[in-house]
């Protein structure tokens, strides 16, 4: 079975978001045919567009899963079966939808499919009437269009591959975490635990190593 490495962004800011994410990462590792290939530290973020909620804890994963073309016809492989399954994922987890930018009880971003690149448009029956949210066209684009310029992705994805150049850009992750780091500042991206594989969950930063 051909494989691809792909990475997924997590966040959430309500409840309790460190014992979500933790579960979050099971439930990508129990995907059916998926390989849990890393986890990143997780780190605590300052909120972007949307100032007024709490901070946000993020974290990157990097599954292992089986390749699939890029279209609607792929089937139960390929970017498209993994997005919905990633949505179908956030509602297991009760997300509920809010103002775009706003708090989430989770969030699951597929930021990169191997060297993919994706680019999915709403049909004009799934654009939303919310005038928020009228301008989101694109069911899936991958890379994830936000990617390069948000460090709370950055910052943790860089744990997991920093010599990467994902596709269409020119600069590796490490060298656009340092420069989005110089720009919103290194404490917008704040590590306080990692990953354990033993445990299955984040430890402290200042925990000893199992």
């Amino acid at each position: 079975m051909n494989t691809v490495r792909v990475y997924i962004g997590l966040g959430a800011n309500v409840g309790d978001a460190r014992r979500t994410l933790a579960a979050a990462v099971h439930a990508l590792k129990a995907l059916p045919r998926a390989g849990l290939a890393g986890v990143s530290r997780l780190y605590v973020t300052t909120p972007v567009d949307v100032r007024d909620q709490p901070d946000f804890l993020n974290a990157v994963v990097a599954l292992d899963v089986p390749a699939g073309p890029a279209d609607a016809g792929g089937g139960s492989t390929g970017p498209i079966a993994l997005l919905l399954a990633l949505k179908s994922i956030e509602s297991a987890f009760g997300r509920r939808e809010r103002f775009r930018h706003g708090p989430r009880e989770l969030d699951l971003d597929l930021l990169l499919f191997g060297d993919e690149r994706v680019l999915v448009e709403r049909p004009p029956e799934g654009l939303s009437h919310d005038p928020a949210k009228a301008a989101v066209t694109r069911f899936l684009e991958v890379p994830h269009p936000q990617a390069r310029c948000r460090l709370f992705v950055l910052a943790p994805l860089c744990d997991l591959a920093p010599d990467l150049v994902p596709p269409g850009w020119n600069e590796t992750v490490e060298q656009a975490r340092a420069r989005q780091a110089a720009e919103e500042g290194e404490a917008a991206a704040r590590p306080i635990a990692r990953w354990d594989a033993e445990l299955g969950a984040w430890v402290d930063e200042a925990e000893p190593a199992r």
